[in-house]
């Protein structure tokens, strides 16, 4: 029993230290730029292993260069209540989660409707039987996240991929040290130099080169809102210039800039 309380110790200091540590690269990130982040150092080995090559784009923005249209449009497409909220956007979870659930629910019965559709068409010819064919396997939802700007920072800085419990709760524990340690402008200001915008292609700077042949000091508002609603897929909407969901969506948020709210 004393060995189990042991190693029990052991796993909590373990767990203290690591939180120790976190609050430390966050709290220098107050004066230091990061020179990369989890997710960057994960796609530049990704790149490296399938393609023996890395093209790596990146080029550090102070906030003041960065175009506030960019700004205000990230902000609209991705999180409109960045400036207010502390880090979770409760509401938006609450919400996130209710369409999981009920996409879960149409997809079990979607499910059960194909068995059900199979074992009626092998009752009429038994002979299928003997050989039996699975059911068309149902398309699964898509899932939607809920994440705000800040909760995304804190994956992309810090975390894996993996979709566990206890990762997003270590995302949890992140966010709300962000939240407290650096200002909002710091938080977007990290965001928008770090996060990805294509095939090794990171940061507001980098993208707008890479798209617009310019810097992101100089975006105009479409061409900025066609970035921000790049950001869910960058990967698969850099393949597709001419997306007409990109277009359609990238003049609605144009619209909205008045009304997104800078920190």
């Amino acid at each position: 029993m004393k060995l189990v309380w042991r190693w029990l110790g052991l796993v909590l200091l373990a767990g203290l230290l690591l939180q120790l540590y976190f609050v430390a690269r966050i709290a220098a990130m107050l004066v230091i730029d990061p020179q990369s982040t989890a997710f960057e150092r994960s796609e530049a080995w990704r790149v490296t292993t399938e393609k023996g090559e890395l093209r790596w784009r990146q080029h550090w923005t102070p906030y003041d260069k960065i175009s506030n249209n960019l700004k205000r449009s990230v902000i609209a497409s991705e999180d409109d209540g960045f400036a207010t909220h502390d880090g979770v956007d409760w509401d938006a979870l609450e919400k996130a989660w209710q369409k999981n659930t009920k996409a879960e629910e149409r997809l079990a019965k979607a499910q059960e409707l194909a068995e059900r559709a199979q074992a009626k068409s092998i009752a009429k010819s038994p002979a299928k039987a003997a050989v039996p064919v699975p059911a068309k396997p149902v398309k699964a939802p898509k899932v939607v996240g809920g994440s705000t700007i800040t909760q995304q920072l804190a994956k992309n800085l810090f975390l894996s991929g993996e979709r566990t419990l206890m990762r997003k709760g270590q995302e949890f524990v992140l966010t709300l040290l962000l939240e407290a340690l650096l200002s909002k402008e710091r938080i977007l200001e990290i965001y928008l130099n770090s996060v990805e915008w294509g095939e090794g292609v990171f940061g507001a700077e980098a993208a707008s080169q890479h798209y617009y042949r310019k810097p992101a000091a100089q975006l105009s508002s479409y061409e900025a809102a066609r970035l921000a609603v790049m950001l869910p897929r960058p990967k698969y909407f850099e393949k597709l210039p001419n997306s007409s969901y990109v277009s359609g969506r990238a003049a609605v948020i144009a619209e909205r800039l008045s009304s997104a709210a800078l920190p």
